[in-house]
């Protein structure tokens, strides 16, 4: 209880410290800073800078659980007549939210537990180990035990006299059955565990937060992991455009750089020529040779879509590093590219456009109508952006129209997933074919195509969707009807692959977990065709497994026929997205789980946060298996909590993960460590503590048992009070805990073969065969201590007690000694000390009863103890109880020796 009140605690504290941040609130008195728990719905939360004066109120949906929508109406009042604006998910700032560049004055329309990620944050429960739930049924079974054992001896009296006052004496006499201290034990050993997870240099980092359930790591069946910032980096990085005819990679954008200059110079000097300068750059080139302006012109045009069509902000950091500078900063830039950064929603736009910098087109400032790019040469070209159309998971695809200011050009641009794309652009042959060759190669693939409008073609449009965007119903259908009437044969410029770098050493760590027997289900929130690129690329799918994607359902009879089609394919990995889990959950919840449980591999992509909980529950449910779940984000703190064993990763996304998990971890790679070295030996550990301190009661228990036998079923203590403490505590307690630093394969051998890993979930080294073996254990050593020392003591009782205690510690130490695997120099020193211990306790105990009383009470008489007779009867009973289980452990070893010890021979 204490342990944990200090888990508690340490947990209050992390939230009141982010509970304690402060924020600056806008009020009639200007700024206040107010601490985040104090914030309440209607307060003006200022991000830095500029104050400001309104009329205005904002209508807001209800709280509800879905992330990826929100409706809501801003009506400002004091203006004439009253503004009314639409307001969307787009309008809108999550929690824990950086600013990039400026100023954002926000209205709070959530707080607490009205917010999207509270509600779908599901409330932490009590993990209890799957150990402690096994050792418990095994303490149930002692009891039992215990009251049979005490009604035989009270039958056998024959029910004489007050016999159920004789009954509670046996209770009594025998309740060493009951390990009391067990639970001691194993809390401090799990202490041990956390403290050597954390101090271990090969997983720097790691922080224990949950200290109750160590030996969970060593028994996971199922791992279900988040792949954005767990399994990647989150960094993206540019590798290849394709152009239909050539392609160019890493080793060859020197080319594109040559081509991109050389097209802008060729423009320059015609321009030049050309006084008005208002040549459209098409017609400029047309007098270029064919084969030129084929690969040149296409790579300029493309280049050229790239860098417009996006969602990307370029940011100056003010170099004074005065918050108060940034917007002089900005308003005369001198567009160094040392000082400038990119951002965006989506590392893939940032890699695009940094791509187009390194190739010599660099978008230096954007706003919400303009854009300006550099030429290599250093001319500045300005384009007007007349219409952002954003990406959606419907549509997939995302575009842009800009005129350009110097030709007054009108050019609709549009980039997205090759499925989206495909419909729209003009025939050809390569695209398909080239979409899947990077996909192949773990490539985010992008298609870009432009089409160039009249003016009349654009008034047209922009009339037809100011009318839609205003209509009350159904106005997402009616945009995006608009939109589409504009998405009709458009040029094919180029595809692009981009790189989500994975974290280091994730691939052999997943091949590691793959070999332990660990199922591994990637849940994200991402695309499906990013989520199967990663799940290739990382070989949480390996090169010769087919993969099923799971088609689109939305009703009762599709997911019967799809689960049919998916119920033919044998050892394929499965891709399914979070709309259709939904529905298969909701029909065929059993056949679903029963089927995906098969898999080597799960992919669940477009999941949310309270899908990925579920997942892990119905897992839970439908196998009874431990699952682990690891994550970076808040968006996975569900999931987190839910699974038998959480771990965070301290990532870009926050520390939300790693505070609510159990374990918290730097790097997704360290895992590997953690389980097969950590949890290996915590459940070793603790499965051999838990049996050894049933041993050491039964044991006892069964002198005691053999004694009250021979004496006419006499209810009388063998050992007294004291005897028993010291039993339990200073005489057996410092060998007995040493076994938490016991090890049967070295941390190397347990990294190197994971397959060893398989057995620990088999749940052999705690079961109620070994429970039962060690119970024989105990009946035949505490038969032969006694019955030894009886037939061995000569004139006086106090003997008996002196030979069989004595016999008993030499039996418990040794013991200790047989069961250790890997000797630690601390395990000798416990030995020597307990040892110390009684031998040294011989002569306080002398002087504290009187030498040689012949009674109960009496325990020494010295000068018998120090004969040569005394000491050949207990080290010849000690012999008889230890040798033959000595020589059976040096049998079974030769004849059926555990996996680990084939591995360490």
């Amino acid at each position: 209880m204490t342990r944990e009140a200090i888990d508690e605690f340490r947990r209050f504290q992390r939230d009141k410290e982010v509970n304690s941040q402060l924020y600056s609130k806008l009020t009639v008195r200007g700024k206040v800073q107010v601490k985040s728990s104090d914030i309440q719905v209607g307060d003006l939360i200022i991000v830095e800078k500029d104050l400001f004066s309104i009329s205005a109120y904002v209508y807001a949906q209800k709280p509800q659980m879905d992330i990826h929508s929100f409706e809501g109406t801003f009506t400002r009042e004091d203006s004439d007549p009253p503004v009314h604006e639409s307001l969307s998910i787009e309008n809108t700032l999550w929690a824990s939210t950086i600013v990039a560049s400026g100023t954002v004055i926000g209205v709070v329309i959530y707080t607490g537990k009205e917010t999207r990620s509270v509600m779908n944050t599901s409330n932490p429960k009590n993990k209890v180990g799957l150990l402690d739930l096994e050792l418990n049924r095994l303490t149930k079974a002692l009891f039992l035990a215990l009251v049979a054992l005490s009604v035989v001896m009270v039958t056998l009296q024959g029910f004489v006299g007050p016999w159920y006052r004789n009954l509670f004496r046996f209770l009594l006499l025998f309740s060493y059955i009951i390990p009391i201290s067990l639970r001691v034990n194993l809390d401090m050993g799990k202490a041990v565990y956390g403290w050597m997870m954390m101090k271990d240099e090969n997983i720097p980092g790691t922080v224990v937060r949950t200290s109750t359930i160590p030996e969970e790591l060593g028994r996971l069946v199922y791992l279900l992991t988040d792949k954005t910032g767990t399994l990647t980096q989150n960094e993206m990085v540019f590798k290849r455009l394709h152009l239909g005819t050539v392609s160019y990679g890493a080793d060859t954008m020197d080319e594109i750089q040559s081509h991109v200059r050389d097209s802008y110079s060729q423009m320059q000097s015609q321009a030049g020529g050309n006084n008005t300068g208002s040549t459209p750059p098409r017609k400029a080139q047309s007098s270029a040779p064919k084969v030129r302006k084929s690969v040149s012109s296409r790579i300029h045009e493309a280049v050229k879509a790239i860098v417009l069509c996006h969602n990307v902000t370029p940011v100056y950091e003010s170099r004074a590093g005065v918050t108060g500078e940034t917007e002089f900063a900005e308003a005369d830039q001198d567009f160094s590219d040392e000082n400038r950064t990119y951002q965006a929603s989506s590392p893939d736009e940032v890699a695009l456009v940094q791509w187009t910098e390194s190739v010599g087109l660099t978008l230096v400032s954007r706003d919400l109508t303009s854009m300006q790019l550099k030429t290599p040469s250093g001319q500045v070209l300005s384009f007007c952006i007349l219409q952002l159309f954003p990406f959606t998971s419907e549509s997939k695809r995302m575009g842009i129209i800009v005129r350009d200011e110097s030709t007054a050009e009108i050019t609709f641009y549009m980039k997205g997933a090759d499925v989206a794309m495909s419909p729209i652009v003009q025939y050809n042959d390569w695209l398909e074919e080239e979409c899947g060759n990077m996909a192949r190669e773990g490539l985010r693939t992008l298609v870009v195509a432009k089409k160039a409008l009249t003016e009349e073609q654009y008034q047209d449009f922009e009339s037809r969707y100011t009318q839609a965007k205003l209509s009350m119903h159904d106005r997402s259908l009616k945009v995006a009807a608009v939109v589409e009437s504009l998405e009709r044969e458009m040029e094919l410029l180029c595809l692009t692959g981009v790189e989500d770098q994975l974290q280091a050493d994730v691939r052999p760590t997943l091949e590691m977990l793959r070999n332990a027997g660990i199922k591994i289900w990637m849940l994200t929130g991402d695309k499906l065709e990013t989520a199967t690129c990663i799940a290739k690329s990382s070989h949480l799918v390996s090169r010769t497994q087919d993969i099923h994607i799971f088609r689109q359902v939305t009703n009762r009879g599709e997911a019967h026929l799809e689960l049919n089609a998916f119920r033919r394919k044998h050892d394929c990995a499965l891709v399914i997205s979070g709309d259709s889990l939904e529905v298969c959950l909701k029909y065929y919840e059993h056949e679903f789980v029963e089927l995906a449980c098969q898999c080597p591999a799960v992919v669940c992509c477009r999941c949310s946060p309270t899908q990925k909980a579920h997942i892990v529950t119905l897992l839970q449910q439908h196998t009874g298996r431990r699952t682990c779940a690891i994550g970076d984000g808040g968006n996975d703190v569900s999931m987190i909590q839910a699974a038998d064993c959480g771990i965070g990763i301290e990532g870009k996304e926050g520390k939300q993960a790693s505070l609510a998990a159990d374990f918290s971890i730097r790097q997704f790679r360290h895992i590997g460590r953690l389980l097969m070295v950590h949890g290996r030996n915590s459940y070793k550990r603790s499965a051999a503590l838990g049996q050894f301190v049933m041993h050491r009661g039964l044991i006892i228990s069964t002198m005691q048992a053999v004694f009250s036998s021979v004496f006419y079923f006499a209810s009388v203590p063998l050992y007294q009070g004291f005897l028993m403490v010291g039993y339990a505590t200073i005489y057996t307690m410092f060998p007995v805990f040493s076994l938490v630093l016991d090890q049967d394969v070295k941390p190397e051998m347990a990294m190197l073969y994971p397959e060893l890993y398989k057995d620990l979930t088999k749940g052999r080294s705690l079961s109620f065969k070994t429970f039962l073996i060690w119970v024989l254990i105990s009946i035949y050593q505490g038969g032969i201590l006694m019955y030894g020392a009886l037939v061995l003591f000569e004139s006086e009782f106090v003997h008996v007690v002196a030979i069989s205690f004595t016999a008993l510690i030499l039996t418990e130490l040794l013991m200790v000694a047989l069961t250790v695997r890997t000797w630690h120099w601390l395990m000798v020193v416990a030995e020597f000390l307990s040892l110390g211990c009684y031998v040294s306790s011989l002569a306080f105990l002398n002087e504290y009863f009187g030498i040689g009383r012949v009674s109960f009470g009496a325990f020494l008489d010295v000068a018998f103890i120090t004969t040569v007779a005394f000491l050949w009867k207990v080290s010849a009973i000690t012999v008889v109880s230890c040798l033959p289980l000595y020589v059976l452990k040096y049998l079974r070893r030769k004849l059926s020796p555990p996996s680990y010890c084939k591995l360490a021979s």
